[in-house]
């Protein structure tokens, strides 16, 4: 009997995983990377960081933007004194406790769908569908990240951010498929896992961008924390 019922499990979880699967189901979770600022860190962020430790007389260095000794010190110290986990690193309650704030991920709406088709469409022209998900993901990851701005359209007009807007890119018609992406991203598909940055390593010599560690490389874009 007892093997009659262990037999019986077996198919059971076997049709399962068959309905899943032909469901389209995806039985791999995707694994998200909160990206913090810590030791070897640079950027606005950082530069924040140091700004609110320095005036809270825990930070003495030079206001750099570069993530060292000191400033680790003074985040330890700082988190000490607030009764947080000493992690040494600008953390989500950390920054909450500094009152840095970060953006929210903006609603589905019309608008905000039509603008992030227009940057996806831009950058991702001619990408896999995914990719083009992908693009608008990193941007959604940006506005929840103390680094950037925290709206849509400060994410996207920052000066120098996509080369797309000085191309003349982001002035063609916009792809059919940019606007599925663009919901599915502002849905909170994120086949990058948390990444805030990418590139195309074919069409760029940006040195920073190529410093990054790269998490996903999907069609023409490599996408990095």
């Amino acid at each position: 009997m007892k093997k009659i019922n262990s037999f019986y499990k077996i198919m059971l979880c076997a049709a399962l995983i068959f309905t899943a699967l032909a469901a389209g189901v995806n039985l791999t979770a995707e694994k998200t990377v909160t990206v913090y600022s810590q030791k070897g860190s640079e950027g606005a962020e950082v530069e924040a960081v140091q700004r609110v430790l320095s005036e809270r007389g825990l930070f003495t260095g030079e206001i750099t933007g570069y993530f060292g000794d000191k400033t680790e010190q003074a985040i330890l110290k700082f988190q000490q004194q607030q009764g947080l986990e000493q992690t040494g690193a600008a953390d989500e309650a950390t920054l909450k406790r500094l009152g840095i704030t970060i953006g929210q991920r903006p609603d589905a709406t019309s608008s905000n769908i039509r603008l992030l088709a227009r940057i996806i469409s831009a950058e991702g022209r001619g990408e896999p569908y995914v990719g083009q998900v992908a693009i608008g993901a990193v941007i959604m990851n940006r506005i929840e990240h103390p680094s950037f701005p925290d709206t849509l359209a400060g994410i996207i007009y920052e000066n120098g951010a996509f080369s797309a807007l000085s191309d003349g890119q982001f002035d063609q018609p916009v792809a059919e498929s940019a606007y599925a992406a663009a919901r599915d991203a502002l849905n909170g598909w994120d086949p990058t896992g948390g990444c805030i940055y990418y590139y195309n390593p074919s069409k760029t010599n940006n040195s920073f961008m190529k410093s990054r560690q790269v998490q996903k490389i999907i069609g023409e874009h490599y996408f990095c924390v």
